[in-house]
């Protein structure tokens, strides 16, 4: 593609990248990435992909903008609330970016919508808040062969870690979802809203990293941090054999969703 004296102005701190230069920025532009997600991940992902002109962003959420989001989730701001998130998300990435093409889906991602929704991305980023649909979103990446950033937040904590097809996925870390109640959810624990912003452009950046091709993925690896001591520890994964949706006898076959415990607090009436 040609890029115009404005879009060169615009992207030129990528272009001087050596990684990345004007083809690299062509492939960002060319880039499909789905957000699952409009929250405190999703945010600052969907801000950064935005500004570093992704070609195509899609949002799924099915939430409206709540008061207690606005602690973590930027990309909301007070005149939101009530408004659906999706719809709140690309009023924003517009005006970060005009160029950019929002796809938005004000539903939750389900077994039934999974596949269809994910088969016209290039990349899937799991900004999510609950243990049942991070094992959904890996299932339907892995069957679907997807590429995709797990993303979880709690307390001071944050983990993350970046999928091909091929390497460790989310089920060879963590086999399957704890008991429903068993892991407390933010609304529960609570978590610092900076740890977001953290963990959201880390994930962000797997983003770019894949469609530049420039260094290297958090594949294989885990990459997890605390705050109050800012300590961040990578802990090296191999892909299971024995994993039941990419070993060598795969007993996951189809999607099978359990039950969800999301992180909001309602307010009492």
């Amino acid at each position: 593609m040609d890029f115009t004296a404005e879009q060169i102005e615009r992207y030129s701190r990528h272009i001087l990248l050596q990684d990345v230069g004007v083809e690299g920025q062509e492939k960002i532009s060319n880039g499909k990435v789905l957000v699952i997600g409009a929250g405190g991940l999703g945010a600052p992902i969907l801000l950064y992909l935005a500004a570093a002109g992704v070609g195509t962003l899609g949002i799924i959420d099915g939430d409206v903008v709540d008061l207690s989001n606005l602690q973590r989730q930027v990309i909301h701001f007070t005149p939101d609330v009530g408004k659906p998130k999706v719809e709140s998300a690309k009023e924003k990435i517009l005006q970060i970016n005009p160029e950019v093409k929002v796809v938005t889906y004000h539903q939750f991602f389900t077994a039934e919508n999974a596949f269809d929704i994910i088969k016209d991305y290039d990349f899937v980023v799991d900004g999510t808040d609950n243990f049942p649909v991070k094992f959904l979103i890996n299932d339907a990446c892995v069957l679907a062969g997807k590429p995709f950033s797990h993303g979880g937040i709690l307390r001071f904590d944050g983990q993350t870690l970046t999928h091909l097809p091929g390497t460790a996925c989310y089920r060879c870390a963590f086999h399957s979802p704890p008991p429903p109640n068993a892991v407390p959810t933010c609304s529960q624990a609570g978590v610092l809203g900076a740890i977001a912003g953290m963990l959201g452009t880390i994930q962000a950046a797997e983003v770019l990293k894949f469609l530049t091709g420039a260094g290297d993925l958090l594949t294989n690896r885990l990459l997890t941090f605390n705050a109050k001591t800012m300590n961040f520890r990578t802990v090296n994964l191999k892909q299971n054999k024995k994993c039941p949706i990419c070993g060598e006898h795969r007993s996951i076959t189809q999607l099978v969703e359990s039950e969800q415990a999301v992180c909001e607090i309602k307010s009492k009436k």
